[in-house]
């Protein structure tokens, strides 16, 4: 069942309808619904979608971008992985001397997967012609858009931080500043690679004159991306990794991204018999944060590429293993967990969902705000910094390497019901909080039931390291300080630091196929809509 009362302060109430999308972005938002409204299906929504808010949110997402989706086609679960790979010129000797991978730069620039993504996602479930799913995308970009207001102020503060890296200001810093909020950007350049993206059906950003451009403006800055490695990538379908649940069963894909932290989480909170108490309790958040402990302790050890891990992913959720896991959880005190060993064995989120029954999940990220700050000229490309996701420990599983993908932190979610039917599409943007998002939006929908809209509205706690954990100054005082008294070091982050929550946005069924509800974030400008 689904409680419909709102128990938060928010500025938002559950959408409902039988075709849904639900964006960070109301431009992006109506895109994917006009696709729906065409007659077009789920995919093509969130295609259009994620393709205008490469335009309307350049932010969290380029063309430069990497992504990953889950969909239910109506009969089955599927995973997609288009993250790309480090160049071929990446070996950890590129890197010797230095503590940690670079942030920022084209040493920062793995093979962007987005485009290979939608291209893949459209050949084999679209419905409508490429050139019709773009077109809100490229009108957007060739004719301009108002400039939403926190979209307004990440920009900014990427200005501010990004304005000397190779073509940034030229594309993002019109008259030497951000545009401010409802002032209209325009960025024509981004049109004609879109609208050459669409000619092409992606071959000119891997394989022509797009990719010429791409390795060209590499070399011309020292970068290690070449021709060749743009020209190698796919897109793989990799199907899902899944945790059963509160009578449920949580879907996330495989490494090399961080959702197995959610499964781990929950599969511990499963042997913890989370849920006697009030949602909002010291009880239920305290074993919630040293779950979420546990599994991060485990990732940061553990997890990369699936085929560069000492074990199968799987490992990592084997009964017994999370069983041991539960164990080291104190009910009344926190602790300080590291990692186990178990036997061998600035980011964009949207849903989608249409009458049929098919329902998209899917995200797309340059990372760290506008990624890299490389810009290529005259194609308005921004560019991800994915590879400072790898780490320069010799030895580790997620140590740099030619062709290696790193450890990402992007990841869809989607939940089953226990009769094998799809229930929900859900994500919460926002580096590390993703996973711990995840947990939370989980715990709150399939253990007590919150409808989306409340489940993203409700304050929200981040692990930051140690027995460091910060939260929203939403977040009740009262509830803080009995987390203190259990030995929680808990910091309350001033409301500038709402980006560091994440944004939700969540699809869900209703009951005997009523249509769907959908929430999206008040963090966030965008919305759910639906008809």
């Amino acid at each position: 069942m689904i409680d419909f009362t709102q128990p938060y302060p928010s500025q938002r109430s559950p959408v409902l309808g039988d075709n849904v999308v639900s964006t960070s972005q109301p431009l992006a938002a109506q895109a994917g619904l006009s696709m729906l409204a065409m007659g077009g299906n789920a995919v093509d929504a969130a295609l259009a979608a994620a393709m205008t808010l490469t335009v309307v949110e350049p932010t969290g997402c380029g063309l430069g971008s990497d992504a990953f989706a889950i969909l239910w086609d109506g009969r089955e679960l599927h995973g997609l992985n288009a993250s790309g790979r480090a160049p071929a010129a990446w070996t950890p000797a590129r890197f010797a001397g230095r503590d940690a991978m670079p942030e920022r730069g084209w040493d920062s620039v793995t093979v962007p997967g987005a485009v290979s993504g939608w291209i893949a996602l459209w050949r084999r479930f679209g419905s409508l012609p490429l050139a019709t799913l773009a077109a809100p995308a490229i009108r957007h970009a060739r004719d301009g858009f108002p400039v939403s207001p926190i979209i307004a102020r990440l920009w900014q503060m990427g200005g501010k931080l990004l304005g000397e890296q190779p073509g940034f200001a030229e594309a993002f810093l019109p008259q030497g500043r951000a545009p401010k909020a409802g002032e209209r950007f325009r960025n024509p350049a981004l049109a004609a690679t879109l609208e050459a993206i669409v000619e092409t059906e992606g071959e000119s950003f891997y394989r022509g004159a797009i990719a010429q451009a791409i390795a060209a403006d590499a070399a011309r800055h020292g970068g290690g991306l070449s021709l060749d490695d743009l020209g190698a990538h796919q897109a793989d379908w990799v199907g899902t990794l899944a945790q059963d649940f509160a009578g449920g069963t949580v879907h996330e894909i495989p490494p090399n991204g961080q959702g197995i932290i959610t499964l781990i989480a929950l599969g511990i909170l499963e042997r913890l018999d989370i849920g006697a108490d009030p949602v909002d309790d010291v009880e239920t958040l305290h074993l919630a944060i040293e779950a979420t402990k546990l599994a991060l302790a485990d990732a940061r050890q553990h997890v990369a590429e699936a085929r560069h891990m000492a074990f199968e992913p799987s490992a990592l959720l084997a009964p017994d293993y999370l069983a041991g896991r539960a164990k080291l959880v104190d009910r009344r005190r926190a602790g300080l967990p590291a990692y186990g060993a178990p036997k061998p064995g600035g980011t964009v989120y949207l849903a989608a969902a249409d009458a049929s029954g098919m329902m998209v999940s899917f995200i797309q990220s340059n990372f760290m705000g506008f990624g890299s700050g490389v810009v290529v000229p005259d194609t308005g490309i921004s560019l991800q910094n994915r590879g400072a996701g790898f780490v320069l420990s010799p030895d580790h599983a997620n140590e740099v390497a030619p062709g290696k993908r790193p450890f990402h932190t992007i990841i869809p979610g989607f939940a089953m019901q226990a009769d094998g039917t799809p229930l929900s599409a859900f994500g919460v943007m926002g580096g590390p909080m993703q996973a711990q998002g995840h947990v939370q939006m989980m715990l709150r929908r399939l253990v007590y039931g919150q409808n989306p809209q409340a489940s993203a509205d409700a304050p929200r706690w981040r692990v930051v390291g140690g027995n460091r954990v910060a939260v929203e100054t939403s977040f009740p005082p009262a509830l803080a300080e009995a987390l203190r008294a259990r030995g929680h070091d808990i910091v309350v982050e001033p409301p500038d630091a709402v980006f560091a929550f994440g944004g939700a946005q969540i699809i869900e069924r209703l009951p005997d196929g009523a249509g769907y509800v959908a929430g999206s974030d008040p963090r966030k400008d965008g919305q759910a809509v639906a008809f």
